[in-house]
């Protein structure tokens, strides 16, 4: 039998899933209204999700492509055939 005192928590780790505390953080919710309530992590400000049902059309398709920004495109490769190797001559040793 375990008893749970000071030497258990000495030896290991507190064996707990939340903080022992409730810290004081900024809620933002999606109005853009704030208000000052205590949660169980440190955090400095929490904000709620914003609902994509109520936007309308077009600032929802501009935040989907805030949120996933397009694949960068590929470069095409330089080739060698336009350029004179005289002028680098010197730089090649013999």
């Amino acid at each position: 039998c375990a008893r749970s005192n000071s030497n258990r928590a000495a030896i290991g780790h507190l064996h707990r899933q939340l903080y022992g505390r409730l810290y004081p953080i900024l809620l933002v919710s999606t109005d853009g209204s704030t208000m000052r309530l205590r949660y169980h992590e440190p955090r400095r400000i929490l904000m709620l999700p914003l609902d994509s049902s109520t936007l309308p059309e077009a600032e929802r398709k501009a935040r989907l492509r805030r949120q996933f920004p397009s694949k960068a495109k590929a470069k095409a490769e330089e080739t060698f055939e336009g350029i004179d190797l005289d002028t680098y001559k010197q730089f090649w040793k013999k």
